[in-house]
């Protein structure tokens, strides 16, 4: 009678010091998790990793047993490429090292932590460093597939401020990745996700961000397109240090929201404007309220970084049913402008969403080839997103991204934001890395040529590419 993969495990890793879960043990269900609950899967071994050697040791583990291979930070990817049925899943969550250093101003994380913990140690320093929009997202998913939010453009991406990473590779050899070592295998990970190892701590670069003036505006949804127009025609004359991205929804069914707006279907824009001037914010502002009709609401006001950073926590808990579908975007058209219009207004929940986040700032300081990530001149990234809690709408909620994102893509720049994407197929990952793919397959080749870390928007491994 063979022996299940978490008693081989537990047979032969007499060195692992963190925990080893399988299906008939109590915390499983709980263990296989992740955010998106449309994404049910079965592994046969989650291994919780407390160190870089309990990772080299899963990672030869399903290597010499030739299982499949997750590797989950904060699991929040809309696919559940942080999971897999009958195979290994290394989970990087005891890995919760934050070291601030203000005088260097920089910070050391642990590949296991998510963002609001990160937020929280560096904004005691009065610090920040740019990540996206919800604090539970983890570090290593956002940082490795880029690392768009609301610092973008004044900050950067994510990547653009990602100094060093220490990785455990396939073959269990522990690198570093700088300007200085392993060029190549930095230049890979800024941009090409988790193809080329396990990142279990990160060096990222922090700035002089403490208290933003940030909130949403909100009209009617019936105003998209003159919104979304306005919206167009004024982001590339804003200042850096206005962040702005676009959305249609629906209002939150409680505070802060009056009652009155609660599930009321809206387009507007979610601010976040650096420093604490409250003024400078609202001239910063001021030439896009005027082209338009009086908001619904308006709600932009001082607060700290941290607090902006986990406004839609609350809103998007773990647990919920997700799909998502994504695109770059190079210019909106008007034709473009109706369809977003139409399908804005037609969200099935009222948690279902779309949001346009800029592309310009401090993303453009950098060429298309300086990481992996190669849209640098795009103007925005497009973002479809079906939510809902109730699994009988898992259904809805998926047509109507399916529907909305085809229905645009034809005004896209060919590729998308690969953490946005769905399991979308090998050339959609090559349309998302433009002339950077070949590259990257090189880079691959040289770091995974047996392409074990394939659970992601993959790059194949061709030495020749």
């Amino acid at each position: 009678m063979s022996i299940t993969p978490v008693q081989a495990a537990r047979q032969e890793l007499s060195g692992f010091k963190g925990q080893l879960i399988g299906p008939e043990d109590s915390g499983y269900d709980e263990a296989r998790a992740v955010y998106n609950a449309m994404i049910d899967r079965r592994p046969a071994l989650v291994a919780r990793c407390t160190d870089p050697d309990d990772v080299a040791l899963i990672i030869g583990f399903a290597r010499d047993h030739a299982l499949p291979l997750a590797v989950r930070g904060g699991g929040h990817h809309g696919a559940g490429l942080s999971t897999c049925d009958d195979g290994v899943v290394l989970d990087l969550s005891p890995l919760k090292d934050i070291e601030v250093d203000p005088a260097a101003r920089t910070v050391r994380v642990g590949g296991g932590c998510v963002w609001g913990e990160v937020d929280r140690a560096t904004n005691a320093h009065g610090l920040a460093t740019p990540s996206g929009i919800i604090s539970t997202t983890g570090v290593g998913g956002i940082t490795l597939g880029g690392g768009l939010g609301h610092l973008t453009r004044k900050c950067g991406l994510t990547i653009d401020n990602l100094l060093e990473a220490d990785l455990v590779l396939a073959n269990g050899e522990r690198v570093r990745a700088s300007a200085d070592e392993n060029p190549d295998l930095y230049w890979g990970i800024r941009g090409g996700g988790g193809n080329f190892g396990v990142v279990t701590s990160f060096l990222f670069r922090l700035h002089e961000v403490s208290t933003v003036v940030a909130g949403p505006t909100f009209w009617p949804v019936e105003l998209g397109a003159e919104v979304l127009t306005a919206y167009r025609d004024f982001i590339p004359n804003a200042p850096r240090e206005l962040g702005c991205f676009f959305l249609f929804g629906s209002v939150p069914p409680g505070p802060p929201f009056p009652e009155e707006m609660h599930l009321k279907k809206v387009c507007g824009v979610v601010w976040c404007r650096v420093g604490e001037d409250a003024d400078a914010a609202a001239r910063d502002m001021a030439p896009l309220l005027a082209a338009l009709p009086e908001p619904l609401l308006h709600g932009p006001a001082p607060m700290p970084h941290p607090a902006i950073q986990s406004a839609f926590d609350g809103v998007y808990p773990p647990g919920d049913q997700w799909y998502w579908r994504a695109d770059f975007v190079d210019e909106i058209p008007a034709e473009a402008v109706d369809l977003h219009a139409k399908f804005g207004a037609e969200a099935p929940t009222w948690k279902s969403t779309m949001h346009l986040y800029p592309i310009d700032g401090a993303v453009h300081d950098h060429a298309p080839t300086d990481t992996a990530w190669s849209y640098r001149n795009s103007g925005w990234a497009s973002v479809f997103v079906g939510v809902d809690p109730d699994p009988a709408k898992a259904d809805a909620v998926k047509q109507w991204s399916v529907d909305y994102s085809e229905a645009l893509h034809p005004f896209s720049a060919g590729g998308a934001y690969v953490n946005m994407m769905m399991d979308e197929g090998q050339e959609r990952v090559r349309a998302s890395y433009r002339d950077n793919y070949a590259r990257l397959a090189r880079v691959k080749a040289e770091y995974d040529p047996a392409n074990l870390f394939r659970l992601n928007q993959n790059i194949e491994p061709v030495a020749s590419a």
